[in-house]
């Protein structure tokens, strides 16, 4: 496991402010929320394997066409 990032403060508020947000939107349950943000983060990785699969290796090497050896 990595260790966290050291935040700043105001991002420290934001995270909190984010949190207790998720926390309200599922009218304080905690189990509920912690389920709807793994399901959240299940579906973003999802979408970016699917992006990363439709993106060419010369554009994920950052060539983007045109050059010498083109």
């Amino acid at each position: 496991m990595q260790h966290p990032v050291p935040v700043s403060a105001a991002e420290s508020e934001r995270l909190d402010v984010a949190a207790d947000q998720a926390i309200a939107s599922c009218d304080g349950d905690l189990r509920s929320t912690i389920r709807a943000l793994i399901l959240a983060n299940e579906y973003l990785e999802f979408e970016l394997a699917q992006c990363s699969a439709a993106v060419s290796r010369g554009f994920a090497r950052g060539r983007r066409g045109g050059g010498a050896y083109d």
